[in-house]
């Protein structure tokens, strides 16, 4: 926090009013350190697992395909998935929380640009295991499992967030100090909504990952490519999802300039 230091001079009809840091939080090399070890961490693991998801999908599920193959058209919703939700959602977040080089309008319009860019992952994500139940032999189920219904209710939210983020924090900034006061009130609302829904998605690949694995238990290609290494995979790729959401509720809770330039007001009588 910043102390105001008002300082009345006694000769001149001066009157100072000073704006200062708080030496007390001023940042040392303790926190330069985290600070840059969470930029690190969280960058190799929310990349890490896309890599890993693909991995997984290339050499032991059989790649990707649409329509004309529904088991391999399946392939594209874990992967999709894990892109819009953990990979580019946890770049948009991490970002708006760490970002100290840009000012404050451009990190909103990046921390937006990434969850705009998650929307069409997870609509095609969404699109592919749909049809892939809807034309497998029998067809499957929809939303039957608690996976699905966990999917559904991120998908909500994640696309309430986006709607009420966009109108209360872009669009509301066209009459800016009219509007301060709500988008004001937004902030904490918007942010507290935006870590549930980042760990609910997770909450619902980790399901996913779960009920994929038991389904295909007795599978013969999962079978004739190394189970075990297989199912290593996917147990990794259920830690590494636990650890993303560890470092980024670590670094939400950071602030977003670890080092406040020190600004200084005066005015004269």
């Amino acid at each position: 926090m910043r102390e105001r230091h008002l300082n009345k001079m006694p000769r001149g009809g001066t009157t100072t009013a000073r704006y200062e840091e708080d030496s007390e939080n001023a940042w040392n090399c303790g926190s330069w350190f985290e600070y840059l070890l969470i930029v690190i961490l969280s960058t190799i693991l929310l990349v890490g697992v896309l890599v890993l998801t693909l991995f997984w999908i290339l050499f032991y599920r059989g790649g990707f395909a649409w329509s004309d193959n529904p088991t391999l058209q399946f392939n594209l919703h874990p992967t999709l998935m894990m892109a819009g939700f953990i990979t580019l959602s946890g770049f948009s977040i991490l970002l708006y929380r760490l970002c100290r080089c840009l000012k404050h309008i451009y990190v909103k319009l990046i921390h937006m640009f990434f969850h705009a860019c998650a929307i069409p992952c997870v609509a095609l994500g969404f699109l592919s295991v749909f049809d892939s139940h809807n034309l497998s032999e029998p067809p499957k189920v929809n939303f039957y499992s608690l996976h699905s219904w966990l999917g559904f209710v991120t998908m909500g939210m994640f696309v309430l967030q986006f709607v009420v983020g966009f109108f209360s924090f872009l669009v509301l900034l066209c009459c800016e100090n009219r509007t301060y006061k709500c988008r004001s009130i937004m902030v904490p609302v918007h942010a507290s909504f935006g870590l549930a829904n980042f760990m609910l998605a997770i909450a619902t690949c980790i399901t996913g990952l779960v009920e994929y694995e038991r389904q295909n238990a007795g599978d013969a290609v999962l079978s004739s490519r190394n189970s075990e290494i297989e199912h290593y995979i996917m147990n990794s790729l259920g830690i590494v999802l636990v650890a993303i959401g560890i470092i980024v509720s670590v670094a939400v809770r950071r602030s977003n300039a670890p080092a406040t330039a020190k600004v200084y007001v005066t005015e004269r009588c």
